[in-house]
């Protein structure tokens, strides 16, 4: 093996590649990167447990080969290298590599091509989206994801194609994140799936132009989903189970509707989560209706500690309905108000005891459902 690639587009394929890794090293190969050419570009690949990440950029190839290197060593190494051409040249009986860039010139050892797993090669696509649709879907729903895996499922995200339309799902069991979007695609069969967070967390990571395409293949005889972006190709095993049914959960009709300003509402929020956070970060909204017709809505944003000290915020909201007295986690809040780009958001409620669904105002592709807690009189 005998190839040239740039230092730039390397230093960017092994930063793609480093979250599929294997840092718990099962197996002593998996906590190497795979190197190999393929007509004019080099391969490279990374794999753990849940995923594989294979990704392509442009190559000189002299002579094809393969050989795994370790990811570490060879991540920090092309880092330092100046934005040159970087010669790799492998030595077939020590499964060494030759890396020589300018006036630097290093030994790196691996382990041979053949020990390395086989790589799931890509499928044809059975949709294809905007990345920016696909990243912002991913983004606003997969932090409410649970991090703790006592119930597995639910560290995954719920992918669903019914019709022509896609939705995406998260729910750690104290709250719930739904997004929609329109495909291009009419599925006459509903297909729905759960895919580890993490993957999809990875998806959204590569997705750095919006006008890009995404591509997903479907699970087929293998249980593995493919997203590829561009010269990436993400494949990922699903996590076994039935995601709870969420659409059960979701008012039809609410006693009271919120709209304020999201950044006004987010700064609260960040001022509470200080006292908050001796109290289980408990922040207490109390909103009040217009006294007359031309009269604003008040909200009233309370955080309390026993050691700190509390926090009490007002603004201004228009408010529809009966007056509120409720309790959200602030840590959740803060959350859902951090991806919304929208101006104002709606927070609707039927009262202390039901759960409050966040949306953006003027949209109906998203919302954000937080289970209450209780209110300290």
């Amino acid at each position: 093996m005998k190839v040239s690639v740039l230092q730039e587009q390397l230093d960017k394929a092994l930063t793609i590649l480093s979250r599929a890794v294997d840092t718990r090293v099962t197996l002593p190969v998996l906590g190497n990167v795979l190197l190999e050419t393929e007509e004019s570009r080099l391969k490279l690949a990374a794999m753990n447990q849940e995923l594989t990440i294979t990704t392509y950029i442009g190559a000189k190839v002299d002579q094809a080969g393969a050989v795994t290197l370790p990811a570490k060593t060879l991540s920090e190494m092309v880092k330092t290298l100046s934005p040159e051409r970087v010669d790799l040249t492998l030595d077939a009986n020590t499964q060494s590599i030759n890396l020589k860039c300018g006036a630097t010139n290093w030994h790196v050892r691996g382990i041979a091509a053949n020990e390395f797993p086989p790589v799931p090669e890509l499928s044809e696509p059975d949709v294809v989206l905007s990345g920016k649709v696909l990243r912002d879907m991913i983004n606003e729903t997969v932090f409410a994801s649970a991090k703790e895996d006592t119930r597995p499922i639910l560290t995954g995200l719920y992918l669903q194609f019914d019709d022509t339309v896609m939705t995406v799902a998260a729910a750690d069991g104290f709250r719930l994140a739904v997004r929609t979007a329109t495909i291009d695609k009419k599925f006459s069969k509903q297909r729905d799936m759960v895919v580890p967070a993490k993957t999809m967390a990875e998806v959204a990571r590569v997705i750095i132009d919006d006008d890009l395409p995404v591509g997903i293949t479907l699970p087929g005889d293998r249980d593995l989903i493919q997203f590829q972006v561009e010269n990436t190709i993400i494949s990922s095993q699903l996590i076994d189970g039935r995601f709870p049914d969420f659409t059960a959960i979701i008012p039809k009709n609410y006693n009271t509707v919120i709209g304020v300003y999201t950044d006004d509402l987010l700064r609260h929020y960040k001022r509470a989560e200080i006292f908050a956070r001796d109290n289980n970060y408990s922040a207490r909204i109390t909103v009040k209706p217009p006294s007359g017709p031309s009269e604003p809505g008040a909200m009233q944003i309370s955080a309390r500690s026993n050691e700190r000290g509390d926090y009490e915020g007002a603004l201004e909201a228009a408010v529809e309905g009966e007056s509120l007295d409720t309790a959200f986690n602030v840590r959740y809040l803060i959350d859902v108000l951090s991806v919304i780009p929208e101006e104002r958001i709606l927070l609707e409620s039927n009262g202390a005891a039901s759960p409050g669904v966040i949306r953006p105002d003027g949209r109906a592709d998203f919302l954000h459902l937080i289970m209450p807690m209780s209110v300290n009189k």
